[in-house]
């Protein structure tokens, strides 16, 4: 439930705040005034968009944040998964900077706003004015049917199955398509299979061949290094005065010994000792590696042609030459698939006929319990509509075999269908043409689905348009009636709705001819006397217009506690044009 709402530089509103109970509230005020801002505001706790353009002039960025107790377990459970503490309430709270970036947070942890728009489905659900352009969708319609199904889970179950058929048979496919080419395939493999076991070893083997062809393309260069290298350390020809680094070492050393044992030339004696050592060390190394550059006509060639070869194969097979063993891996694989192919086809076709059976025996029972469904749901909507000035109209659901086999959603193909007056046949919603109709059908077909979501706080956004007189009554006392078992919050423009309201605001703008704000303002018994009597008599509020207004509050309250008193045994209200008796006037609520 919510339960405090908050708004901080929103559009025209600086700062506001509204504290909620349970039942209706109803939220009033002039035209232009601004009352949509509050739904606005739910709409940015829900996760919807949000711009720059809403936050008020001068301000740095607009803020939202909303309070909601008595979760329900749902919204408990998502908490729970998301690590996020809660107490049974939560706190949401939405920024948005005056360039356009959002934030959101549940209980102070920072969320993504699909997060915000996933969990805010527990919590809110807003039917607005064009509220009926969903309703016209197959989708929408499938949805709300399934919403009343007993028992809820087989739309779940026959989805599930739905994807596993649906993954069976694309595997079926596969596997049958690459059957049908089979010979020619196994050919082709084991063709390649052979071409690759024959040149293809390790990723370690190949890299080793490819720096081995390295280092033999550059053997001149690498030979003539290292000839130089062994030269100048150790066979240079002292003979002709091109001493060697060995020849110098040992000469140096000697020197020293002619020069007896003094204890300071005994530290660079023993490293000149360790530098000769070093010197003919790497002299041998030098000759081993000349000794390798040695390569055999017959090993040259063969590294060319294994190079040749391997590069040919990854061109072949578009891969890299280091993926070439996976190549052979995945080849011998296919190979084997194929050679066992019509074990597997026969396997993957008894799973298959397994599965489809349980998809159509589970979408058949999908199909009975939306029969089910339907009946109830058209006579629920076709009593509201009665109510709603719509006498001897006619609500029901067609449910018709689907063209397609299969589908996630089973094999029916659901459409709503309305009949507006006596006599006329059903025809799609999508087809009623009446604007007054399209609106009194829609807030019937929503009261009808929001009694399946008592929990969330449901948001009217005048929703009452193109109606008036004795079924503007009508409407707001089944508003009333839905706020016995749920949180209802309406915008409304006609008092005869806002009367029926447990608890009711007025949205009012203000402005001192430099800034314009809105100011959202909690009536108490008296104010909701005289707004009611403005929303009745306009301009100039009157006492005779007053004394309307308390009569009007009067009979809601009497209402409200006659239907306490004896449960709601009238799911349909009495049509508009019955007579009723004169209330006797009563105090206002508070």
């Amino acid at each position: 439930m919510l339960t405090h709402l908050q708004l901080r530089d929103l559009v025209i509103v600086d700062e506001a705040e509204l504290d909620f109970g349970p039942g209706l509230t109803a939220l009033t005020g002039e035209t232009g005034a601004g009352k949509s801002i509050v739904v606005d505001a739910l709409l940015l706790i829900a996760g919807g968009r949000g711009s720059g353009d809403i936050v008020r002039q001068g301000a740095e960025r607009a803020e939202v944040t909303a309070s909601f107790a008595d979760l329900p377990e749902a919204a408990k459970a998502w908490l729970e998964a998301q690590a996020i503490d809660h107490d049974d309430e939560v706190i949401v709270r939405r920024m948005i900077g005056i360039d356009g970036r959002s934030r959101a947070y549940l209980n102070g942890q920072l969320v993504p706003i699909q997060q915000l728009r996933e969990f805010a489905e527990f919590l809110v659900e807003i039917h607005g004015q064009q509220e009926f352009q969903h309703l016209v969708k197959r989708a929408a319609q499938r949805e709300m049917l399934d919403a009343h199904l007993d028992p809820p889970a087989l739309t779940g179950i026959v989805a599930e199955l739905y994807k596993s058929a649906h993954a069976c048979r694309r595997e079926y496919d596969a596997l049958k398509s690459a059957a049908d080419n089979r010979e020619s395939r196994l050919d082709l493999l084991r063709y390649q299979l052979t071409e690759l076991k024959a040149e293809v070893t390790t990723v370690a083997a190949i890299e080793e061949l490819f720096l081995e062809q390295k280092r033999v393309a550059g053997r001149g260069r690498l030979s003539a290094a290292a000839r130089a290298a062994l030269t100048a350390a150790y066979e240079a020809d002292a003979d002709a005065d091109d001493h060697s680094a060995h020849d110098l070492l040992a000469k140096a050393s000697a020197a020293l010994r002619t020069a007896g044992d003094d204890p300071g030339l005994v530290q660079p004696a023993q490293l000149l000792a360790e530098a000769a050592i070093l010197t003919r060390e790497a002299a041998e190394a030098l000759r081993r590696y000349l000794d390798n550059l040695d390569v055999d006509p017959g090993r040259l060639e063969e590294i060319e042609r294994h190079a040749a070869a391997l590069e040919a194969l990854a061109r072949k097979h578009r891969q890299n030459v280091l993926d070439l063993p996976s190549q052979l891996v995945r080849t011998e694989q296919e190979l084997q698939t194929l050679d066992n192919a019509e074990l597997s086809l026969a396997e993957l076709e008894r799973r298959l006929s397994l599965l489809e059976g349980e998809y159509r025996a589970a979408a058949q029972r999908l199909t009975q319990a939306r029969q089910r469904a339907s009946g109830i749901l058209s006579e629920q909507i076709s009593g509201l509509m009665q109510s709603l000035g719509m006498a001897g109209g006619r609500f029901a659901v067609s449910i018709q075999p689907n063209e397609a086999e299969f589908g996630p959603s089973g094999i029916d193909e659901i459409e709503f269908q309305v009949s507006a007056n006596p006599g006329q046949p059903l025809k799609s919603l999508a087809k009623v043409a009446s604007g007054g109709e399209l609106s009194r059908i829609s807030l019937a077909v929503q009261v009808a689905a929001a009694s399946k979501t008592s929990s969330v706080c449901m948001v009217f956004d005048e929703v009452d348009s193109g109606i008036g007189g004795g079924i503007a009554e009508i409407v707001g006392r089944q508003l009333r009636e839905l706020g016995r078992s749920s949180q209802v919050l309406c915008v409304t423009h006609l008092a005869q709705v806002a009367a029926q309201a447990r608890t009711q605001f007025r949205v009012i703008k203000e402005t001192d001819g430099t800034v314009t704000r809105t100011a959202v303002k909690t009536l108490n018994s008296s104010d909701r006397v005289d707004e009611l009597a403005r929303m009745l008599g306009g301009i100039d509020v009157t006492d005779q217009a007053r004394a309307h207004a308390r009569e009007m509050l009067a009979g809601a309250a009497n209402g409200a506690a006659a239907r306490v008193g004896v449960g709601a045994a009238s799911a349909h209200p009495p049509p508009a044009d019955a007579p009723r008796k004169k209330r006797a006037k009563a105090a206002p609520p508070n």
